[in-house]
Order: structure tokens, then sequence, then C-alpha cells
């Protein structure tokens, strides 16, 4: 295939990544899908933060099994099998009872988690393969798609929700066909390079800095006996913490500084925006400045974000809060753009959907934090104790941030 042939499919495939990540990023709506559990159930904070924590374990699961099954059975298959967890899942949640907790963890966390970290690892591994020469914008975009999908689609099930017509049980069963006909179709269009497809190589950076060295492709056994990947591993877990918390209690925050239900719904979809927004430009910096400058940006970024959303709720600030979630926004954004290319640019091409769901690992370890943040709020009653905890661990994680070295 020519080089122009080439670039024109990659373009369809990235068009075709973003537009699955879009759907499947629903399941970070979590702070709007839960309301009539909440409401409805009277199931408690805590357990429906352990929900979105599990959810966050399967996904990562999911997104290890995916990157296995991607390598024996293609990423059609492996994309069907997703949309038929997905579809599953979200159907099951949607015939929950008051008495049926315990189902909850397996329709949505289990089931509709590790279909979407399937879907997730096979569709980034694939689209990011067609642009070794642009692999940070590549992540920036489909990353964008999974984030900004809160707005998109939160809003709208917000609605759907109250209407009497249709009601939460038929919102969820619609989630469950539209994602899965959107998985299956995205299954039938992507397709990895061959090896008779000729892609634009890497150009190098007039700026290149002492971080440059030569690449190659590590295994995943290799990855893991280095002291690097775990640094990063570590640095990665207590910046996302940050997101994870904000995003598992979103709306509730937004509440406790006095803004209106319909405004804090809406708030929660503008923390998305940012999300989406931060993907894409971490891509690009990340493409023009390098790995240590872009993370480093990144975690001060968050710090600030904290430490601002911190302040906010000291002062009872309404326009603080809001500042906060957008900056909030961008630095969870920052998180998955940067984990992939990471992966990619120091660890290879070759292992990448291995090495990369295996570095993903940390969203696990940042969902424990968002738990234990939750359980601190429900203790003190307050959201000091929880963001004074996040602040000293974004701290820590820019000290780790400035060790991180190359392989």
């Amino acid at each position: 295939m020519t080089t122009q042939s080439a670039l024109k499919k990659r373009n369809l495939y990235l068009v075709t990544g973003v537009f699955a990540m879009l759907f499947s990023g629903v399941l970070y709506a979590w702070s709007i899908l839960k309301i009539p559990f909440k409401n409805v159930f009277n199931w408690s904070d805590s357990s429906l933060a352990l929900n979105f924590t599990f959810t966050m374990c399967f996904f990562c699961l999911g997104a290890f099994f995916g990157s296995i099954l991607c390598k024996k059975l293609k990423a059609k298959l492996t994309l069907i099998i997703a949309a038929v967890l997905v579809g599953v899942g979200f159907s099951l949640t949607s015939f929950l009872s008051a008495d049926m907790l315990y189902m909850l963890f397996v329709s949505y966390a289990l089931l509709a988690g590790t279909g979407i970290g399937i879907s997730y690892n096979v569709i980034v591994s694939t689209v990011t393969s067609w642009f070794p020469d642009k692999k940070g914008f590549c992540s920036g975009c489909l990353m964008m798609g999974f984030g900004i999908s809160t707005l998109l689609m939160g809003n709208a099930i917000s609605k759907l929700f109250e209407l009497s017509t249709i009601g939460w049980r038929k919102t969820y069963l619609l989630l469950a066909g539209v994602i899965a006909v959107v998985l299956f179709i995205s299954g039938l269009i992507l397709k990895a390079p061959t090896s008779d497809i000729t892609l634009p190589a890497p150009k190098p950076r007039k700026n290149a800095s002492k971080e440059q060295f030569t690449l190659r492709d590590y295994k995943t056994s290799e990855m893991l006996r280095s002291f690097t990947f775990w640094r990063a591993f570590v640095c990665m877990a207590f910046i996302t913490a940050v997101g994870n918390s904000v995003i598992s209690f979103a709306r509730d925050l937004v509440l406790s500084v006095d803004a209106a239900p319909a405004l804090a719904t809406t708030l929660v979809g503008v923390l998305a925006v940012f999300n989406g927004i931060g993907r894409v430009l971490t891509g690009a910096v990340y493409d023009a400045l390098g790995r240590k400058t872009t993370m480093i940006s990144a975690n001060i970024l968050t710090i600030i974000a904290a430490g601002t959303t911190l302040i906010a709720v000291l002062n009872n600030s309404l326009t603080l809060c809001i500042i906060g979630l957008c900056l909030t926004g961008l630095s969870y954004g920052s998180c998955p753009t940067v984990t992939s290319a990471f992966s990619a640019s120091f660890y290879g091409q070759k292992y990448f959907p291995m090495n990369y769901s295996i570095i993903n690992f940390n969203l696990i370890v940042a969902s424990f934090i968002a738990t234990f943040a939750n359980t601190l709020l429900i203790n003190s009653g307050s959201y000091i104790a929880p963001f004074v905890m996040l602040l000293s661990l974004a701290v820590v994680a820019l000290g780790l941030n400035f060790t991180i070295k190359k392989p």
C-alpha cells in the first residue's frame, strides 16, 4: 500500500476510534448514572463509590485481557466480544431492584467495565499503530473522545432519567443497545497495519533533549523489571487519583457549595469537556516538547487544581469550585494521553498492547485512593480532608516525576 493510501486509511481509523471512544466513555459519567440508585433505591454513597472503584478495576482487567485477545483473535472479534459484554452489562443494570446491590457490581462494574476496558485497549493500540509519527496527537484525539463523552451524553442521560415515558431503566437499555452497535461496527472497520504498509517515521524534534535515546521494543517482563516503570506507575496513580476522586463525587461537590441541581449536572459535563481538551493539548505538547516537560507540567497543574478546589471548599466559593473542576479536568485529561505516549515512546510499539494495559493498572490504585477519599468525606462530613490528602499525593508525585529517566 502506498504512503498516500495509508494516510487516508489511518485518518478513517482515527475518526472511527474517536467515535467509538465517545460512546464507551459514558462509563465515566458515574456521578450522573448513579442518580437513580441513590434516589430510588437509597443506596449509600459509600456503596456507590465502591461500585466505581470496582468498575475501574474491571476496566483495567478488561484492558489487560483485551491485549491478549487482540493478539490471538485480532481487533474485529475482540471488539465484538466487548460489544456483547457492554450490551449485556447495561441491560442487566436496567433490571436491578433495591435489594440487588451486589448485581450492580456484576452488571455495571464486572460486565460493562470489562467490556469497555477491552474495547479501550484494542481501539487505542490499533489506531495508534497507524501513527508512529504522531503518537501524542493520536492518543490525545482518542482520549478526548473518551473524556468528552460525559458532556455529550451526560446531560442527555439525565433528561432521559426524568422523562416518565422513558425513565432510568429504558435509558440503561438504550445505552446497552447503542454502545454495543457502535463497538460492533468499529470492529468491522478497524484493522492493524500490515507489513506492506509504509507509514511516516517520527520526526526528530528540533529541541531534542538529553532524554533522547535509542528506542527498542521491551517485552512486558523487561518493562516490569525497569525501575523507571515503577516510578512512572506510582506517579501516574497519584496524579490520576485526584481526577478519579473528583469524578466520583463531582455533582455532590458542586451541590455542597450551593449550586443549583441543574447547574451541578451541567458542571459535571464541563469537567468532561476540560478532560477532553486536556487530552488533546497534552498530546500536542508531548509531540512538541517531549515526555519530561509534559509530565511535569501535568503534575504541577494537578497540584494547582487540587489546591484551588480545597480553597473553594474552605471558602464555600462556587466560582473557585468551577475553576477547580476545570483545572481538574485538564489535569486528569493529561493522564491517559501521557500514559499511552509514555508507554510507546519508552518501551516500543511491538509489545505496546500488553505494556499499555499493565501501566494502565495505575487506575486501580487511583480508584482505591478515590474510595478512601470518599470514606474520608463520609467520616469527616467535609470535603476538606479528601482534598488535603489528594493535594499531598500530587506533591509526592511531583517529587517522583523529577526522577523518571530513560529505561
